[in-house]
């Protein structure tokens, strides 16, 4: 009789179909962390340029090298990429700030703020003196108050909202002032006891 011929049985028909395919998750998600990334990052060469309310969602793209759509996978908006960039900076500045609270290290918490902010002077002059200059300070009220809801007030006759407002305000436009002057005008040490002065002596403990 004839031998009845069998197909041959390849190795990858019993072991390489029943082995999962490799997962791509995580080169599609450094694949996202880069995207997101390069958008924040032309976003702030954009504010260079011209003001926020100018610049649109495509200019952002364009110059981040990124499709159109691709945008939408990671903000909704424009002001949802600027707040992205923005909330993680007062994040940065705001641990820095709760040092202020401590009475001996009133001085030792305005320092480390103003390095912070002198350690990223480019960034924070676009952030608050370029054309996001209104959203950053509403963000940066609110990040506050977000804080000052947690503290106890700072003295008893000022409103815990009102002295939010007025510190966070007082801050925000010293640094504000500060990054647009020559970089070698004032040292962090000179502006740490500028901020030093006019909080402590106006709302932390007025005479």
């Amino acid at each position: 009789m004839a031998e009845t011929l069998r197909p041959r049985r390849r190795l990858s028909d019993s072991v390489s179909h029943n082995r999962p395919a490799p997962s791509s998750s995580t080169s599609k998600d450094l694949r996202a962390v880069r995207s997101a990334q390069s958008l924040r990052e032309a976003l702030l060469n954009l504010l260079l340029k011209k003001a926020f309310d100018q610049i649109t969602i495509r200019d952002i793209c364009v110059q981040a090298g990124i499709h159109y759509a691709t945008f939408f996978r990671h903000f909704e908006t424009k002001e949802a990429l600027l707040n992205d960039i923005a909330k993680e900076q007062i994040r940065q500045l705001n641990e820095l700030t709760l040092a202020i609270r401590d009475g001996d290290s009133y001085q030792a918490g305005f320092r480390a703020l103003c390095q912070y902010v002198a350690d990223h002077r480019k960034l924070w002059s676009t952030l608050l003196n370029g054309g996001a200059a209104s959203a950053m300070r509403e963000e940066w009220l609110h990040r506050s108050q977000i804080v000052a809801e947690q503290e106890p007030p700072v003295n008893s006759w000022l409103p815990k909202d009102l002295g939010t407002i007025c510190a966070a305000t007082l801050i925000a436009e010293t640094m504000a002032w500060w990054v647009a002057q020559p970089e070698d005008a004032y040292s962090v040490e000179a502006v740490a006891e500028i901020l030093s002065r006019m909080l402590i002596s106006s709302i932390i403990h007025p005479d």
